[in-house]
């Protein structure tokens, strides 16, 4: 179109000037990703629902049954679960803790007891005795009281006596 609205004329010798295409807005970049310390993978047992117990809420009690369980607020009391315990960054547990596998992200404070594993993120902190199949501990995460790893039930820990002997048995 031309001024006025009225149809452009092509002069003698002049080309007329090109079709421009609309501009088309970009989408905006990505979110920035998540720093792991920030994240706790949760491990989910397939057919296994998850409960969670959302942050901002605070209860003192217990939980017992099959599933696993997120806990991103503050939880007092005991748990007794067959599946997976996640403590969120931020969230808090008191209590006795007893679960297939734990992955502390918050801070508990009392006795966990994994069938399993348990993992100690970076963020995480624990005070109070642990016993676990498997430990994993990320550098930077705080922990106080006792460890027991890799026993399975009925299994004998070596005496002093036991172990100086398998040590001469090797030299």
């Amino acid at each position: 179109m031309g001024i006025f609205g009225q149809p452009a004329r092509q002069a003698d010798g002049v080309k007329a000037a090109p079709k421009l295409e609309p501009v088309r807005a970009t989408p905006p970049p990505p979110p920035p990703p998540r720093k792991m310390e920030d994240t706790v993978m949760a491990v989910k047992s397939p057919g296994i629902s998850e409960s969670v117990l959302a942050a901002g809420l605070r209860i003192d009690g217990k939980i017992e049954g099959e599933g696993n369980v997120r806990v991103a607020g503050r939880f007092k009391g005991q748990v007794n679960i067959k599946g997976a315990l996640t403590v969120d960054p931020g969230a808090s547990i008191e209590g006795e803790l007893h679960a297939d596998t734990v992955l502390v992200g918050g801070e508990v404070q009392g006795q966990i007891q994994a069938d399993s594993r348990v993992e100690l993120q970076a963020s995480g902190s624990l005070s109070g005795d642990l016993k676990a199949g498997t430990l994993t501990v990320a550098a930077g995460s705080k922990m106080r009281g006792t460890v027991e790893c890799g026993w399975t039930d009925g299994e004998r820990e070596p005496t002093s006596k036991q172990a100086e002997l398998r040590l001469a048995k090797a030299q």
